[in-house]
């Protein structure tokens, strides 16, 4: 499978149009899932790619019981669109990056990064956390696309939100892991904020902020959960001093050579879209 589809390549580029109560939901939730952003042959293409190139870059042999709750919760590849052209056209969608400009609020938006998210059967839970605090970046204009690669029922552990939570300082300081999962959902269950558990139907994806709290429950299927995520950041993004290692090593990693107090703008980020 060499070449893109005609009739893919023109879904990838096609406005989506967002109403406004679907931009109002986002700008109080911070999360929002929008249906029918592909269609079934495109899911479906993008699923047997991904598939194929997870399978040529994943090396994980441990077995899954003897993983740590991090390791249980997915396998977890990085930059697939480096790898691989038909992933780069999916992880560029400037329908996509409209998308997450619109719900930012944003002129435009650039890469961050993306990476593949396979729970397989019997994986265990993505403990609560908030991606923000691996990023080392200036301002909350971050967006995570989750898109499922097929129906993802209840089962299979779909993503879920705590919507509002952005509001909440608490946690934000918490590494994902058993710690982040027990203080974050202690934190969450004394206030008011509404817990979202919900299945995604093919072609359902989901765009969150970097400083909302979400999870996703275990995969009690036997059935590998495949899951592509890209994340974005406004197209005028700074790098920030990082507070903690993990924000440093993400600028070593998804922004090297940026400087800090100055706009990302490395060769890894390039510009997905722009007004």
């Amino acid at each position: 499978m060499n070449d893109l589809p005609e009739s893919i390549r023109e879904k990838l580029e096609a406005p989506y149009t967002l109403t406004l109560d679907q931009l109002a939901f986002y700008q109080k939730n911070q999360f929002i899932k929008l249906k029918e952003v592909f269609d079934t042959e495109t899911i479906h293409f993008f699923n047997e790619v991904i598939s194929t190139q997870v399978n040529q870059m994943n090396h994980e042999q441990t077995a899954l019981e003897e993983r740590s709750t991090y390791g249980k919760a997915f396998l977890q590849l990085f930059n697939l669109w480096r790898e691989n052209e038909l992933v780069k056209e999916l992880v560029f969608s400037k329908r996509m990056g409209k998308i997450a400009a619109d719900l930012m609020r944003v002129d435009g938006v650039r890469l961050y990064h993306d990476q593949a998210l396979f729970k397989e059967g019997g994986g265990g839970i993505t403990p609560w956390h908030a991606d923000q605090y691996y990023w080392p970046l200036s301002s909350d204009k971050t967006v995570t696309v989750w898109i499922p690669l097929q129906a993802t029922p209840l089962e299979m552990g779909p993503l879920e939100f705590s919507a509002g939570s952005h509001a909440i300082v608490e946690g934000r300081e918490l590494e994902i892991g058993d710690e982040s999962e027990e203080i974050i959902q202690k934190t969450l269950r004394v206030t008011d904020f509404q817990h979202v558990i919900e299945a995604f139907d093919i072609g359902e994806i989901s765009f969150h902020s970097g400083w909302i709290f979400h999870r996703a429950g275990a995969n009690v299927t036997n059935d590998m959960r495949k899951v592509m995520t890209v994340i974005y950041m406004d197209k005028d993004m700074v790098l920030k001093k990082p507070d903690n290692k993990n924000q440093e090593n993400d600028w070593n990693t998804w922004c090297p050579g940026a400087k800090i107090g100055e706009v990302i703008q490395t060769p890894l980020n390039e510009l997905i879209y722009s007004n």
